[in-house]
């Protein structure tokens, strides 16, 4: 696959890069994670579903359901994990968790089928296989699982925790999305952040994967890791286009916040590479993915032409919620397990984020939910403006107008006056009608979409975020 693109769709500008490098949030909600307010009654979520399942009886759901486990701790990692070689520890969770799906399950219409299945970690795979299938078993008791391999059921894999055939039985019980932790290939990087995984092992399961009938393959990289060049960085990257020829690639920036994530601290800061360095490997990743035919989908995301990412994006139906890009906009989201995140209508919820209160919750009979938010009317219509920005790189602001009866003008006037900077720097270009995102400011969405985020410009949002670049 070495086709071009119909024309480029990201341009990259280190002067702007430069000037816009500020932190800010990823946008996987809106109003964001730390706008959450605790507590949070679980019967807010239960109203909410009773309301939207007699509004839309047959409304999809997409189900999240989280592992927290992992073997060994990776060091740059800054996920809600539990490490532990102690594999008891998996059927102590799953009983709590069995007994959570059969509590969200008893609010979920048997009319509603789960469209989307998504099991991600810590890692999925520190289960066993009969655990995994234990597991599999029973969400289709407790809600309307596909049986015919029409819904995206995925799952992710740490290839270290997989034996050669389990893949395989993956398949076999239903999952058809399979997503690949590589992070680099490069052994002094592994070294360096304390996950050793040779190139064969990634062969072998790739391989596994694309011999088992799964549709769509996702790798994870990870750059600004320790140790790492643009030149190193480049040989991975190509080792890994052209020995896993992957369907999706997510490169993530290293974000270094010791402070907040333990594991970072063993990282030693002087092998980090120097801010011209990471932009540096960011530039060649996204030339080097151009030229290779991939679709820029946005931030971290890339996808080849007839991925269903990049088919959504081009038909104006991606959606973005917590699990990242999604074709799912029509969905619920219900997340299950230790620190989850649920989204129904205009309702989000999160559950207990650590081990001891989410088990005291469960063996108390009650809902782990404990923090969450009922978006306001101008949360609804700031999350519309957002997520066309961020998903389809362009906003009509008619859609806007009549979807909430606003007009656009006068409603974002404010926002519209601080744009104008933007729009002077070309990463907008802005008509009566809309705004267009420029291929310069693709990189920059994060930054674009702040200026509608009235939490973050009024409220009193207390929370590190992550460099936008």
């Amino acid at each position: 696959m070495n086709q071009s693109p119909e024309r480029p769709s990201v341009a990259f500008n280190l002067d702007l890069i430069g000037k816009y490098d500020v932190s800010g949030p990823r946008y996987t909600s809106y109003p964001t994670a730390p706008c959450f307010v605790e507590p949070f009654a679980a019967d807010e979520m239960i109203a909410e579903v009773a309301r939207v399942q007699e509004e839309t009886p047959h409304r999809p759901v997409s189900l999240y359901v989280h592992i927290p486990f992992c073997d060994t701790v990776c060091f740059y990692c800054a996920c809600n994990k539990l490490v532990t070689k102690d594999r008891t520890q998996a059927a102590v969770y799953l009983e709590l968790l069995f007994r959570e799906i059969a509590l969200v399950g008893r609010w979920i219409s048997g009319e509603r089928p789960v469209k989307q299945l998504h099991l991600g970690g810590g890692t999925p795979t520190f289960l066993s296989l009969e655990e995994m299938a234990s597991l599999f078993q029973q969400l289709r008791r407790h809600f309307t699982l596909f049986s015919d391999d029409t819904g995206e059921y995925g799952i992710e894999i740490d290839p270290r925790e997989v034996p050669p055939g389990a893949i395989d039985r993956l398949r076999g019980m239903g999952f058809n999305r399979i997503s690949f932790g590589v992070q680099d290939t490069d052994s002094r990087v592994q070294r360096a952040v304390n996950r050793i995984q040779p190139m064969e092992l990634n062969r072998r399961v790739v391989a596994e994967a694309r011999s088992a009938g799964f549709h769509s393959i996702n790798l994870d990289l990870i750059y600004g890791l320790p140790l790492q060049t643009s030149a190193s960085f480049g040989a991975s990257l190509t080792e890994v286009l052209d020995e896993l020829d992957p369907d999706r690639l997510a490169i993530f920036n290293y974000a270094h916040l010791p402070h907040y994530f333990m594991p970072q601290r063993r990282i030693h800061p002087e092998q980090l590479p120097s801010a011209a360095e990471k932009l540096a490997i960011m530039e060649m990743t996204i030339q080097t993915l151009l030229q290779r035919g991939y679709v820029y989908i946005g931030m971290d995301h890339f996808a080849k032409p007839d991925n269903e990412l990049a088919l959504a994006q081009k038909g104006g139906m991606l959606h973005r919620n917590f699990q990242g890009y999604t074709t799912h906009a029509d969905c619920d989201l219900l997340g299950l397990g230790v620190s989850s995140i649920s989204q129904v209508g205009e309702v989000f919820a999160q559950n207990h984020k650590t081990w001891e209160t989410y088990r005291d919750a469960v063996n108390q009979g009650h809902s782990p939910i404990f923090r969450g938010l009922r978006r306001s009317r101008d949360d609804q219509i700031r999350n519309a403006v957002i997520n066309r920005l961020i998903c389809r790189f362009a906003l009509d602001f008619a859609d806007i107008e009549t979807r909430f009866g606003v007009v656009f003008a006068d409603y974002f006037r404010e926002e519209l006056q601080a744009l104008q900077p933007l729009v002077a720097d070309g990463l907008l270009s802005w008509t009566d009608g809309g705004l267009e995102v420029m291929p310069v400011g693709k990189l920059m969405i994060r930054n674009i979409c702040m200026v509608f985020d009235w939490h973050l410009t009024h409220g009193s949002i207390q929370k590190s975020f992550s460099k936008t670049l």
